[in-house]
Protein backbone atom coordinates (compact mmCIF):
# COMPACT_ATOMS: atom_id res chain seq x y z
CA UNK A 1 0.00 0.00 0.00
CA UNK A 2 1.46 3.40 -1.00
CA UNK A 3 1.68 6.46 1.22
CA UNK A 4 -1.34 8.05 -0.48
CA UNK A 5 -3.54 5.06 0.31
CA UNK A 6 -2.24 4.95 3.90
CA UNK A 7 -3.10 8.63 4.29
CA UNK A 8 -6.54 8.09 2.79
CA UNK A 9 -7.30 5.16 5.09
CA UNK A 10 -6.05 7.20 8.05
CA UNK A 11 -8.38 10.01 6.99
CA UNK A 12 -11.30 7.57 7.13
CA UNK A 13 -10.25 6.21 10.53
CA UNK A 14 -9.77 9.72 11.94
CA UNK A 15 -13.06 10.97 10.56
CA UNK A 16 -13.80 13.94 12.78
CA UNK A 17 -17.40 13.24 13.86
CA UNK A 18 -18.93 11.70 16.96
CA UNK A 19 -20.11 8.68 15.02
CA UNK A 20 -17.72 6.67 12.91
CA UNK A 21 -17.35 3.54 10.84
CA UNK A 22 -18.39 0.45 12.74
CA UNK A 23 -20.28 -2.78 12.14
CA UNK A 24 -18.75 -3.76 8.81
CA UNK A 25 -18.15 -0.19 7.60
CA UNK A 26 -21.68 1.10 8.14
CA UNK A 27 -21.34 4.82 8.78
CA UNK A 28 -23.82 6.19 11.31
CA UNK A 29 -25.00 9.72 10.59
CA UNK A 30 -28.05 11.81 11.57
CA UNK A 31 -30.00 10.56 8.56
CA UNK A 32 -29.76 6.85 9.52
CA UNK A 33 -29.05 6.98 13.27
CA UNK A 34 -32.64 6.22 14.32
CA UNK A 35 -32.80 3.12 12.09
CA UNK A 36 -29.37 1.96 13.25
CA UNK A 37 -30.26 2.32 16.93
CA UNK A 38 -33.71 0.79 16.48
CA UNK A 39 -32.38 -2.39 14.85
CA UNK A 40 -29.60 -2.66 17.43
CA UNK A 41 -32.08 -2.30 20.30
CA UNK A 42 -33.88 -5.56 19.40
CA UNK A 43 -35.97 -6.99 21.06
CA UNK A 44 -36.86 -3.81 22.99
CA UNK A 45 -39.29 -2.59 20.35
CA UNK A 46 -42.73 -1.06 20.95
CA UNK A 47 -44.15 -3.35 18.25
CA UNK A 48 -42.96 -6.59 16.65
CA UNK A 49 -43.11 -5.10 13.15
CA UNK A 50 -40.58 -2.66 11.68
CA UNK A 51 -40.67 -1.05 8.24
CA UNK A 52 -37.19 0.13 7.21
CA UNK A 53 -37.65 2.75 4.48
CA UNK A 54 -35.07 4.32 2.20
CA UNK A 55 -34.13 4.92 -1.41
CA UNK A 56 -31.97 2.44 -3.30
CA UNK A 57 -28.33 2.34 -2.05
CA UNK A 58 -29.31 4.03 1.24
CA UNK A 59 -28.00 1.10 3.30
CA UNK A 60 -31.17 -0.87 4.07
CA UNK A 61 -29.63 -4.22 3.08
CA UNK A 62 -26.43 -3.35 4.93
CA UNK A 63 -28.39 -2.66 8.14
CA UNK A 64 -30.39 -5.86 7.71
CA UNK A 65 -27.21 -7.91 7.29
CA UNK A 66 -25.71 -6.37 10.44
CA UNK A 67 -28.95 -7.22 12.27
CA UNK A 68 -28.79 -10.86 11.09
CA UNK A 69 -25.16 -11.17 12.19
CA UNK A 70 -26.03 -9.83 15.64
CA UNK A 71 -29.39 -11.47 16.27
CA UNK A 72 -29.85 -14.26 13.66
CA UNK A 73 -32.92 -14.85 11.53
CA UNK A 74 -34.02 -15.48 7.96
CA UNK A 75 -34.56 -13.10 5.02
CA UNK A 76 -36.28 -13.30 1.66
CA UNK A 77 -37.04 -10.92 -1.24
CA UNK A 78 -40.74 -9.95 -0.96
CA UNK A 79 -41.65 -11.32 -4.38
CA UNK A 80 -40.26 -14.76 -3.49
CA UNK A 81 -42.53 -15.43 -0.49
CA UNK A 82 -44.26 -18.77 -1.03
CA UNK A 83 -45.87 -21.55 1.03
CA UNK A 84 -42.56 -23.30 1.62
CA UNK A 85 -41.14 -20.10 3.13
CA UNK A 86 -44.14 -19.86 5.48
CA UNK A 87 -43.26 -23.33 6.77
CA UNK A 88 -39.57 -22.48 7.00
CA UNK A 89 -40.05 -19.51 9.36
CA UNK A 90 -41.28 -21.75 12.19
CA UNK A 91 -37.74 -22.21 13.58
CA UNK A 92 -36.80 -18.52 13.33
CA UNK A 93 -37.58 -15.64 15.68
CA UNK A 94 -36.64 -12.86 13.24
CA UNK A 95 -37.98 -12.69 9.70
CA UNK A 96 -36.86 -10.12 7.14
CA UNK A 97 -38.73 -9.34 3.93
CA UNK A 98 -36.68 -7.19 1.53
CA UNK A 99 -37.74 -4.80 -1.24
CA UNK A 100 -41.50 -4.78 -0.76
CA UNK A 101 -43.46 -3.62 -3.81
CA UNK A 102 -47.02 -4.27 -4.99
CA UNK A 103 -45.59 -7.12 -7.07
CA UNK A 104 -46.27 -9.68 -4.32
CA UNK A 105 -48.79 -12.33 -3.37
CA UNK A 106 -50.86 -10.29 -0.91
CA UNK A 107 -52.55 -13.31 0.67
CA UNK A 108 -49.19 -14.92 1.43
CA UNK A 109 -47.86 -11.68 2.93
CA UNK A 110 -51.01 -11.35 5.04
CA UNK A 111 -50.60 -14.95 6.24
CA UNK A 112 -46.94 -14.29 7.03
CA UNK A 113 -47.80 -11.22 9.13
CA UNK A 114 -50.55 -13.11 10.98
CA UNK A 115 -48.24 -16.07 11.70
CA UNK A 116 -45.54 -13.76 13.05
CA UNK A 117 -48.07 -11.99 15.27
CA UNK A 118 -49.58 -15.22 16.60
CA UNK A 119 -46.16 -16.71 17.39
CA UNK A 120 -44.84 -13.44 18.86
CA UNK A 121 -41.98 -13.31 16.36
CA UNK A 122 -40.38 -10.21 14.81
CA UNK A 123 -40.64 -8.87 11.26
CA UNK A 124 -38.56 -6.29 9.39
CA UNK A 125 -39.85 -5.21 5.98
CA UNK A 126 -37.66 -3.00 3.77
CA UNK A 127 -39.14 -0.73 1.10
CA UNK A 128 -38.52 2.52 -0.75
CA UNK A 129 -41.78 4.04 0.55
CA UNK A 130 -43.68 3.55 3.83
CA UNK A 131 -45.80 0.39 3.94
CA UNK A 132 -48.78 2.50 5.10
CA UNK A 133 -48.70 4.28 1.73
CA UNK A 134 -49.07 1.03 -0.22
CA UNK A 135 -52.56 0.60 -1.60
CA UNK A 136 -52.99 -3.17 -1.33
CA UNK A 137 -56.00 -4.85 -2.93
CA UNK A 138 -56.49 -6.78 0.31
CA UNK A 139 -58.09 -4.44 2.85
CA UNK A 140 -56.94 -6.61 5.76
CA UNK A 141 -53.37 -6.07 4.59
CA UNK A 142 -53.86 -2.29 4.50
CA UNK A 143 -55.12 -2.54 8.07
CA UNK A 144 -52.13 -4.66 9.16
CA UNK A 145 -49.70 -2.19 7.57
CA UNK A 146 -50.64 0.34 10.27
CA UNK A 147 -49.07 -1.91 12.92
CA UNK A 148 -45.49 -1.21 11.80
CA UNK A 149 -42.90 1.03 13.42
CA UNK A 150 -41.77 3.26 10.54
CA UNK A 151 -38.04 3.92 10.37
CA UNK A 152 -36.93 6.05 7.44
CA UNK A 153 -33.35 6.59 6.26
CA UNK A 154 -33.30 10.23 5.16
CA UNK A 155 -31.33 11.75 2.28
CA UNK A 156 -27.59 11.89 3.09
CA UNK A 157 -26.10 14.95 4.79
CA UNK A 158 -22.64 16.29 3.97
CA UNK A 159 -20.83 14.15 6.55
CA UNK A 160 -22.32 10.92 5.22
CA UNK A 161 -21.76 11.94 1.59
CA UNK A 162 -18.12 12.66 2.41
CA UNK A 163 -17.74 9.32 4.16
CA UNK A 164 -19.46 7.32 1.40
CA UNK A 165 -17.38 8.90 -1.37
CA UNK A 166 -14.12 8.55 0.56
CA UNK A 167 -14.81 4.95 1.58
CA UNK A 168 -15.95 3.79 -1.87
CA UNK A 169 -12.97 5.36 -3.63
CA UNK A 170 -10.60 3.95 -1.01
CA UNK A 171 -12.07 0.45 -1.53
CA UNK A 172 -11.20 0.84 -5.22
CA UNK A 173 -7.64 1.95 -4.41
CA UNK A 174 -8.39 5.42 -5.77
CA UNK A 175 -6.74 8.26 -3.85
CA UNK A 176 -8.36 11.69 -3.83
CA UNK A 177 -7.66 15.04 -2.21
CA UNK A 178 -10.09 16.27 0.46
CA UNK A 179 -10.77 19.53 -1.41
CA UNK A 180 -11.93 17.46 -4.40
CA UNK A 181 -14.47 15.63 -2.21
CA UNK A 182 -15.76 19.01 -0.98
CA UNK A 183 -16.05 20.06 -4.64
CA UNK A 184 -18.05 16.87 -5.45
CA UNK A 185 -20.43 17.31 -2.47
CA UNK A 186 -21.31 20.86 -3.59
CA UNK A 187 -22.29 19.65 -7.06
CA UNK A 188 -23.76 16.16 -6.69
CA UNK A 189 -27.46 15.48 -6.00
CA UNK A 190 -28.25 14.53 -2.40
CA UNK A 191 -29.11 10.98 -3.43
CA UNK A 192 -27.57 7.59 -2.60
CA UNK A 193 -28.23 6.44 -6.16
CA UNK A 194 -26.42 9.46 -7.67
CA UNK A 195 -23.44 8.88 -5.36
CA UNK A 196 -23.31 5.23 -6.45
CA UNK A 197 -23.48 6.23 -10.15
CA UNK A 198 -20.75 8.82 -9.62
CA UNK A 199 -18.40 6.31 -7.93
CA UNK A 200 -18.96 3.86 -10.79
CA UNK A 201 -18.13 6.55 -13.39
CA UNK A 202 -15.03 7.75 -11.54
CA UNK A 203 -13.81 4.14 -11.30
CA UNK A 204 -14.45 3.61 -15.02
CA UNK A 205 -12.72 6.84 -16.07
CA UNK A 206 -9.71 6.35 -13.78
CA UNK A 207 -9.19 2.79 -15.06
CA UNK A 208 -9.17 4.05 -18.67
CA UNK A 209 -6.98 7.14 -18.05
CA UNK A 210 -4.68 5.57 -15.44
CA UNK A 211 -4.00 8.99 -13.92
CA UNK A 212 -4.84 10.70 -10.60
CA UNK A 213 -8.34 12.09 -10.06
CA UNK A 214 -8.47 15.82 -10.84
CA UNK A 215 -11.19 18.47 -11.34
CA UNK A 216 -11.50 17.62 -15.02
CA UNK A 217 -12.20 13.90 -14.34
CA UNK A 218 -14.68 14.81 -11.59
CA UNK A 219 -16.56 17.21 -13.87
CA UNK A 220 -16.73 14.49 -16.52
CA UNK A 221 -18.07 11.95 -14.00
CA UNK A 222 -20.65 14.50 -12.83
CA UNK A 223 -21.73 15.05 -16.42
CA UNK A 224 -20.72 18.73 -16.40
Amino acid sequence: MGDEMKNLNQQILNFNYQQNFKDQDFYVSKCNEYSFKLLNSWPKWEKNFVNLIGENFSGKSHLVNIFLQNFKGIKIPAEKIDNSFLKKIKIYENIIVEDLTLNIDEKLLFTLINTIEQDNKYLIVTSTKPIVKFKFSLNDLNSRSKNFILSEIEKPEDDLMYALILKNLSDRQISIDKKLIDFIIKRISRSYGKISDFIYKIDEISLKRKKPIDFKIIKEALGE
